[in-house]
Formats: C-alpha cells, sequence, structure tokens
C-alpha cells in the first residue's frame, strides 16, 4: 500500500479537529528500515535536557577513558543506559564568569560571553545551540522547537539577545498543545475546566481512523500502532491521575490557574512531573511533531526542598560543611531522572533501531562545582547518535581544559548543520571534538 509517512489520525473533540501522528511504521521506511520509503534519511533530533546547580567534579568524572571506563558515583543512575551516553569531561566554559549560574549556559550553549546590563539583568549575546538547529530541522515539523520543563520558569532557550523562548511546565498543556485540537502558547494561564481534559480523550475521537488504517497495514505495523496508541492512551489517563486533587472530580470548579501536582509539603513533585514531560516529548518527537526541544528539569540557582533534604538545592550547595553529602545526594537524584529521558526515547522503536539512534541529546547544568560557581570540568553528557554522527559508549577526557565550545561545534556539524566555526571572542572555536565524532 501507499501511505505518506506525514499520515495523521484524525477526528473532532468538542466540534474541534484534533489529530494523532504515527511513528515510524514499516509501511513508511524502506527494506532496511534506515530510512524512508522515498529514500530519504530518518530525521535527526536535538535535545536538551538541563539541572541547576551542578555537581561535585571529583565525583563525577568517571575512571578510565575510550570504551573502557567505569561509572562514577554520580554517573551511577546512568547505568542501566550506559551503552548510550558519551561523558565528555576536562572541558571549560572560556567566555567568562561575570554571572554566577548565568554565565556557564550562556558559554556553552551560545559560545558567546553574557550581555551583563546590570547586578541582575542579562541576557544572551547569540541564539542558544537548540535554536540553531532548529533553524535547519524545524522548518518542516509543526512545532519549530519544544521548550518545556518540570520546573516553573522562564526557559533556556534564546532566539538571540532579549528573545527567550519560554518554557511549558505543566504536562497536561504540554499534552494539550501537542496531542490536542488547537496550538496553546506556552507559558500562558487560560481558564480550563479540568473536567475537560480528565474525561475526553483525544483518541476517542480518532479510533475510526485507525481502524481504518489497521485494515491496511502489515502484522508488524498493526502490533506497533497499537502499541503507539496505547502508549499515547496511558500517558493521558497517567497525567490524569496526576492531577486528581481532589480525587472527586464532580467538584471540580474551573479555576484561575489549573492546578496539577502540587507541592507535598512544600516539596515539589518534580520526579513524577519530569517523568510526564519526558514521555510527552518522546512521542512528540515519534510523531514528528518537533525535533529539537528543551527540557528544564530544575534551574540555576533553585531552593527546591527534594525529598528528605534539610534546605533548599542551592542553599545546601554553599552552606553544607565538608563533601556535601546531601548536595551529592541531590546531584545523583537529577542524574536519575536524566537517565529516565534518555531511556524514554530508548523505549520508541523507530525503524531497525530506536528514537535514541536518531536524537543526540545533552545533559548539562548551569556550572560544576556549586559551591565556588565553577566553570571548570563541566558536566557533560551526551546520549544517542544523531543517526551514527555521534559516538556513543565513550569518556572522553581533556587533559588541556579546552574549550566547550569545540562541542557545540560537534553538535551542529552531527545535526548537519553546516557550520565552519562557533562562538564568538573567547568561545570561538574553528574545530571540534573529533574524538566523539563518527
Amino acid at each position: 500500500m501507499r501511505l505518506s509517512r506525514r499520515a495523521m489520525l484524525r477526528g473532532a473533540v468538542g466540534g474541534a479537529a484534533v489529530g494523532i501522528g504515527l511513528p515510524a511504521l514499516d509501511v513508511f521506511l524502506n527494506r532496511h528500515g534506515d530510512a524512508w520509503a522515498d529514500g530519504t534519511a530518518l530525521p535527526r533530533r536535538f535535545g536538551i535536557w538541563f539541572w541547576g546547580n551542578g555537581n561535585h567534579p571529583e565525583r563525577w568524572a568517571p575512571s578510565g577513558t575510550g570504551a573502557t571506563w567505569e561509572l562514577s558515583e554520580q554517573l551511577m543512575p546512568l547505568a542501566p543506559v550506559k551503552d548510550e551516553v558519551t561523558i565528555v569531561s576536562g572541558f571549560n566554559v572560556k567566555t567568562g564568569n561575570s554571572i554566577p549560574h548565568g554565565s556557564g549556559p550562556a558559554g556553552l550553549l551560545t559560545g558567546a560571553p553574557l550581555i551583563v546590563k546590570g547586578s541582575e539583568d542579562h541576557t544572551v549575546a547569540a541564539p542558544t545551540i537548540d535554536q540553531l538547529v532548529a533553524a535547519e530541522l524545524g522548518r518542516d515539523t509543526r512545532f519549530r522547537s519544544i521548550e518545556c520543563g518540570a520546573s516553573p520558569g522562564t526557559g533556556i532557550s534564546y532566539n538571540g539577545p532579549e528573545s527567550r523562548n519560554p518554557a511549558e511546565s505543566s504536562p497536561r498543556r504540554l499534552f494539550a498543545r501537542v496531542f490536542g485540537g488547537g496550538f496553546q502558547a506556552p507559558g500562558t494561564e487560560p481558564i480550563v475546566d479540568p473536567k475537560l481534559g480528565l474525561r475526553r480523550s483525544v483518541l476517542d475521537a480518532v479510533t475510526e481512523d485507525a481502524r481504518r488504517l489497521k485494515l491496511r497495514v502489515g502484522k508488524n505495523d498493526q502490533e506497533r500502532l497499537d502499541r503507539h496508541l496505547s502508549g499515547v492512551r496511558e500517558l493521558e489517563r497517567r497525567i490524569a491521575r496526576l492531577e486528581e486533587d481532589p480525587p472527586n472530580l464532580e467538584s471540580c470548579a474551573v479555576p484561575m490557574e489549573p492546578g496539577e501536582l502540587p507541592d507535598i509539603d512544600g516539596r515539589p513533585q518534580l520526579s513524577a512531573r519530569n517523568r510526564a514531560v519526558c514521555d510527552i516529548l518522546a512521542m512528540a518527537l515519534a510523531c514528528d511533531q518537533t525535533r529539537v526541544f528543551t527540557n528544564v528539569f530544575s534551574y540555576p540557582v533553585n531552593n527546591n526542598l527534594f525529598p528528605g533534604s534539610p534546605a533548599g538545592h542551592h542553599r545546601l550547595t554553599h552552606d553544607e560543611p565538608g563533601d556535601q553529602p546531601e548536595v551529592n545526594r541531590i546531584v545523583k537524584l537529577c542524574i536519575a531522572e536524566l537517565a529516565y529521558q534518555i531511556q524514554a526515547l530508548k523505549n520508541v522503536p523507530e525503524g531497525a533501531g530506536t528514537l535514541l539512534d536518531n536524537t543526540l541529546l545533552l545533559g548539562t547544568s548551569c556550572v560544576s562545582f556549586g559551591r565556588n560557581h565553577s566553570l571548570d570540568d563541566y558536566p557533560i553528557v551526551l546520549a544517542g547518535t544523531a543517526c551514527g554522527a555521534i559516538r556513543k559508549g565513550l569518556h572522553y577526557r581533556s587533559v588541556s581544559g579546552e574549550n566547550t565550545s569545540k562541542l557545540g561545534l560537534s553538535i551542529l556539524r552531527a545535526m548537519g548543520v553546516r557550520a565552519a566555526e562557533f562562538g564568538t571572542g573567547p568561545g570561538k572555536v574553528s574545530d571540534g571534538i573529533s574524538a566523539i565524532e563518527t
């Protein structure tokens, strides 16, 4: 049969047209499962997963280099996906440290120093790398890029100076935006009746279209389609369950701000929120709704009260004495959530491999050692290969404190962006990290 790879399951909810994209079914692919049937390559994707307040360098860097390396204490949560990641260590942000917790992300993601306008007022001097990639990969998708995260905040993605892309922190609104009937601008606070979101499923509207499609495709595609739709259904139900506060939905009124996953005893439910967001992003990529995203688990200078912690995260990075066991525990909690994002991408079959194989995910933070706001030995985790462009299962350590901008240039080239250089001033480079490139 002939079927466009951009086909969608379509229906209507409340008079509004809705659609759900399809994963990479066999019917869309060539016989080897490594390209579309018309010969074009499977799409590459790029994502950034970010956590605030850094790490502890002495507990971060793995032992051994190349393919023979062992996870460090703080990287141990990555054990289930170790073969899918490459650790880059020993690299320094060279663009200055004028604003604690702000200069690091700017240097890594733009290759340029911050523009400082006051003690607390600053902006980037250039687009962040996700937007450079989105300019290339986002032209053929519904969303040029998606900015979101488990924590409420302003986002880490910039189109350029004074042009930040706001991040969506509501799993429900993110789901509705990607899979619902209309576009919802991120960061807005509409008045929404929770009963609509909790009781009515997008899948209900496309069931008939899905039934007709299953009659036209082979057995493997039928099973893949069932798994895909079951995953969307379960995700929808899980988000609904997380939002049941109180559980008696008949008592729901129309709130000014839809409540979802409220803090428990002053502690945000970051893990539950992150995992819902990670699963939505995996489906958004699989359905080719976008090919670029930023996911902020926690922001720079955050004082989130993590489970069991006696004080906020940022405060602990400065006030906890000694070797900071509580900060160390929090870092490992953050890396466990990064591991979940990696696994969510790996769980999605695509062609002859997985969605992760066709994605490059960058995990990073705002500093290295939070106590002194260091930008040396910056935390960098890569996962996936961007369709084979980046090596996996490696630890590459720079012994000379190389410029983190080299990573930026390697990422751009891996994503198919033609770039002779990356960064400006002290951040400017013209060569990438050849050891991690194929």
